[in-house]
């Protein structure tokens, strides 16, 4: 689960015609920025979000704070921190099981030790 302090956790809405390169600028003022990633619907366009990612989480927090609220583009923008669901962490959390489980499978099967 991302928490507050976790790099990978700034999230923001934006105005339909930002581009990535907008963001950048942006969001770059307030640390290295590792990667943006915009909203889209099936045409490719905008839906108003996107998902900053930083080197440092001291940096988002910096940026979250500066930020949130900021009119841009003939829009105030929210900044938040991401928290991915719980459904999706508890579906992370099963796909690891699986794989660890056919690993160890796997690894029984290498060395010939047999389940009783």
């Amino acid at each position: 689960m991302q928490r507050p302090n976790d790099p990978l956790a700034q999230r923001a809405l934006f105005n339909f015609n930002i581009t990535g390169s907008d963001l950048y600028d942006l969001f770059g003022k307030y640390g290295p920025v590792r990667q943006i990633r915009l909203g889209t619907d099936q045409n490719l366009k905008t839906k108003g979000t996107a998902y900053v990612v930083y080197e440092s989480p001291d940096d988002a927090k910096e940026a979250i704070t500066h930020l949130n609220g900021f009119h841009l583009m003939e829009r105030y923008i929210v900044v938040l921190y991401h928290h991915p669901s719980k459904q999706q962490a508890s579906a992370l959390a099963k796909a690891e099981l699986r794989a660890r489980e056919e690993a160890l499978a796997e690894e029984k099967k290498r060395l010939g030790i047999k389940d009783e």
